[in-house]
């Protein structure tokens, strides 16, 4: 039996898929647009680098929201996610015009994300189904339209979005503002000494692996033939050890953001 589109989301809703975030982030500032975009923005309550633990929360919680939680959540969601950006634009100095309502802008950060989704069942769970496949992209479009994307702007299927995407690859580039905070980011310099010291170096590998090569290639990053079998096997490791998880732990902490997520819309917190 072929299994809902909500199924399907909530099957890639797994907390392995986190290890391919940072990757994700960098094909999402890949955009000249919106690399510049987060790398200008004067809205320092979101900005990685002075709040990572709240900006790790409120990201994930977006993903959570969009894909699994309820119409009102998204409804909320967006409105909170409305106020945060609404500065969010290019000024005279900036080298790109940019605003963060922009409808491309927010396709290409929503296409990202969906990318990330199918990767993520693809490696972790399984193969779909040509039928699954389609359902999960068309469930997929709520991670645009939870922001601001107009239903009518997602590519009505699969093979639109394939030409979307390569149409779209001519656009990516890096310039060395990006590329510094995004190297910044896959050393995680955001976190504290110790675990940047410890951990950097791997959480870089990890990134660099999940990158499709377009990506990889315009940020200069090089990828050997024998680091790609030590990926692979770090990719079929993971997915053995999830496999056999409970479901709930399978889905952390993706459960945990939406249940905080609820908590403040119940006591009126902000949810960004």
């Amino acid at each position: 039996m072929e299994r809902t589109p909500e199924q399907l989301l909530e099957a890639a809703m797994l907390g392995a898929g986190l290890l391919g975030g940072t990757a994700n982030v960098i094909m999402q500032l890949a955009r000249p647009e919106v690399g510049y975009g987060v790398v200008e923005s004067t809205v320092d309550s979101g900005k990685l680098f002075l709040h990572p633990v709240k900006r790790t929360r409120t990201t994930l919680a977006y993903l959570a929201v969009a894909a699994i939680g309820t119409d009102e959540e998204r409804r909320l969601y967006r409105r909170a996610v409305d106020r945060s950006h609404a500065p969010v634009r290019s000024t005279e100095s900036s080298p790109v015009t940019y605003n963060a309502f922009d409808q491309d802008l927010q396709l290409w950060v929503a296409a990202c994300l969906y990318r990330g989704f199918a990767d993520t069942h693809r490696l972790f769970v399984g193969p779909l189904t040509d039928a699954e496949a389609e359902a999960l992209y068309q469930v997929c479009s709520r991670l645009g339209t939870t922001l601001q994307l107009k239903p009518e702007r997602w590519p009505p299927d699969r093979a639109a979005f394939e030409d979307y995407w390569n149409a779209q690859l001519e656009r990516i580039r890096f310039d060395d503002p990006v590329r510094e905070h995004l190297e910044q980011i896959m050393l995680l310099r955001y976190a504290a000494r110790p675990m940047s010291v410890l951990l950097g170096p791997f959480h870089r590998f990890t990134a660099i692996g999940f990158l499709p090569p377009p990506f990889r290639e315009r940020m200069g990053l090089r990828w050997s033939a024998r680091q790609q079998r030590r990926f692979d096997r770090m990719i079929k490791a993971t997915a053995l050890f999830y496999r056999i998880l409970p479901g709930p732990l399978r889905r952390f902490p993706f459960n945990a953001v939406l249940w905080d997520v609820r908590r403040r819309i119940r006591s009126g917190k902000p949810l960004v």
